[in-house]
């Protein structure tokens, strides 16, 4: 990279070399594009500074909250290795400078009436002529049924869903790790009906997408994530984990905890299962899917039962 780049120009150059590696980026692009308008309307130009990393990460305007100014340098240092093999000029910043950052916020476990709540009260949004409810709903109940990213559920198309022999092609999905997820009978029932509901309501649609909504145009993420936020007030939710409120990505925590006590309660070989669960749920190592478990109640008292169980039966 030239030494008259703006670091404007520096983070779109990393962020194409990401997105074509298959990385989404969207959270941490922002973070990134937030870091190059601050360098850039500083007049900034040269190689990355620590000391131009510090002061953007201790900028933010949150940086009340604790552990803010770590993660946000924590988000930075991957891009500043970018640069500082392009540039041996370009320096990383200390990767604690401002203390430990713990990434993993416990997430919000649904309990099982509470996903039966999201998906009765989305049916209830009915708009004369639509099919908004029955998608609303539909879509809630697949993605607590088997743990699909949200993004991977509003890009099904009719051709990805195969009804009869109870599959899914998974084709878009996260650092491209295309996949087939099978259904339970009861979800490929509910998508069943969710057709039928389609053809008697609009006969020709421009859209392949599996989930559409308003005039048979495709549910969009953002009107998806602005429904859910409604429904979540209306339903009173308060969070039980770390963050401000339930989110939709909790239903995959869930899903993969809730299916982990299963397991257990079955007594089943559990390091054998998770090597098929990581490739179910589409992460690209185990170590992703175990990052996802959270200690519930009920999956603490499971573990500690085996663990008990194993110990006897060594004694």
């Amino acid at each position: 990279m030239s030494a008259h780049c703006t670091m404007q120009d520096k983070v779109a150059t990393y962020l194409r070399e990401r997105h074509q590696a298959g990385y989404k980026m969207s959270v941490l692009g922002s973070q990134l594009r937030s870091f190059a308008h601050f360098a850039d309307n500083r007049g900034h130009r040269g190689p990355l500074t620590v000391e131009l990393a510090l002061d953007w990460a201790r900028a933010s305007p949150s940086n009340t909250r604790p552990g803010v100014a770590a993660g946000r340098l924590a988000q930075l240092r991957a891009f500043a290795k970018f640069c500082h093999g392009r540039d041996p000029r370009s320096e990383i910043p200390p990767a604690q400078f401002f203390g430990p950052y713990l990434r993993r916020v416990t997430p919000h476990i649904y309990t099982s009436r509470e996903v039966r709540s999201l998906i009765s009260a989305a049916a209830e949004c009915r708009t004369v002529g639509s099919l908004r409810a029955h998608s609303y709903a539909t879509l809630f109940g697949l993605l607590a049924s088997t743990g699909l990213r949200l993004s991977e559920a509003l890009a099904l198309e009719h051709r990805d869903v195969d009804l009869q022999q109870g599959l899914l092609h998974i084709r878009v999905a996260k650092f491209h790790k295309v996949r087939y997820v099978p259904l339970h009978p009861t979800t490929r029932h509910a998508l069943q009906r969710y057709v039928r509901r389609c053809q008697r309501h609009i006969s020709n649609t421009a859209t392949q997408r599996f989930f559409i909504g308003h005039a048979g145009r495709p549910l969009s993420l953002r009107s998806v994530q602005n429904v859910f936020e409604r429904l979540r007030e209306k339903l009173g939710w308060r969070s039980r984990g770390g963050h401000s409120s339930p989110r939709i990505h909790d239903l995959r925590f869930t899903f993969i905890c809730r299916r982990l006590e299963r397991w257990y309660a079955q007594g089943l070989d559990i390091d054998q299962l998770m090597l098929s669960l990581y490739t179910y749920v589409g992460h690209v190592d185990v170590t992703s899917t175990y990052w996802y478990l959270t200690a519930t109640p009920e999956l603490m008292r499971l573990a500690a039962r085996r663990a008990q169980t194993v110990m006897e039966g060594a004694s």
